[in-house]
């Protein structure tokens, strides 16, 4: 019997570092599928980021640069307009893209950057110590918010910054998905797709957000922080296209 589900040639045969249940290892196959199925191995450029994909690089067999924390976008920018015949693409974490990449990001989108952004929300630090991020959610008990991240009072509100990017005339996609569930799974591939295919077509800056598990910091089973993104996280973060121009 031949095998039917092989290891993609952009993903390299390698030990993850990755906490048993973390999403990053599905998501790095996702983002070397969608490569290959495209033919851009040759052409592509990544941009990781400083977080717990920090060494993306070490998984996937093709061009991947480093940035300094939060501003991945910004090298992704330089590359890009030296170099506009490769794909360039940056695979972020909630925290790096936005609490100290914010204003990175949201400057890319605005100009309309011939660019594709992966977006991984966790809804914490993960590298870091499990701290609150940006978009930590309500109630969430995080080191830092030990009885749970308040609103008004003190942390605020989570920040649904894919919603704020769709709002920008330089986007031409933003989407949201999850990594919960084969079917979720399908869509953030499609979704990957769409957000490749449109910077090989010059539509501009498309961001994919992905929401996924961080067992060790949520302190659930892998199995359970499936759960918690299908069950709490989709309350705030609500999957789906946002905006497709």
């Amino acid at each position: 019997m031949s095998k039917k589900f092989l290891r993609p040639p952009s993903l390299r045969p390698v030990a993850t570092h990755y906490c048993s249940g973390c999403g990053h290892g599905i998501l790095h196959r996702l983002v070397a599928e969608v490569i290959d199925e495209l033919g851009l191995r040759e052409k592509a450029i990544g941009v990781a980021p400083v977080g717990c994909a920090v060494v993306a690089y070490d998984y996937w067999d093709f061009d991947v640069c480093e940035a300094a924390h939060g501003r991945a976008l910004a090298v992704a920018t330089g590359i890009k307009r030296c170099r506009p015949e490769n794909f360039v693409f940056t695979y972020q974490g909630d925290g790096d893209l936005v609490s100290i990449g914010m204003a990175e990001t949201f400057h890319t989108a605005n100009r309309g950057e011939n660019l594709t952004c992966i977006f991984v929300n966790n809804a914490c630090y993960g590298m870091t110590g499990g701290q609150m991020a940006p978009t930590t959610l309500i109630g969430q008990i995080t080191v830092t918010t030990p009885q749970g991240r308040s609103s008004e009072a003190k942390e605020g509100w989570p920040i649904k910054f894919s919603e704020i990017l769709a709002g920008l005339s330089g986007v031409n996609f933003a989407a949201r998905s999850a990594v919960s569930s084969p079917k979720e799974i399908i869509k953030t591939r499609a979704y990957m797709k769409k957000a490749f295919s449109n910077q090989l077509e010059n539509k501009g800056f498309s961001i994919v957000e992905v929401l996924s598990p961080c067992p060790t910091v949520w302190q659930k089973r892998p199995i359970d922080a499936m759960k918690w993104i299908d069950e709490e996280m989709v309350k705030t973060f609500p999957l789906g296209v946002i905006k497709d121009r």
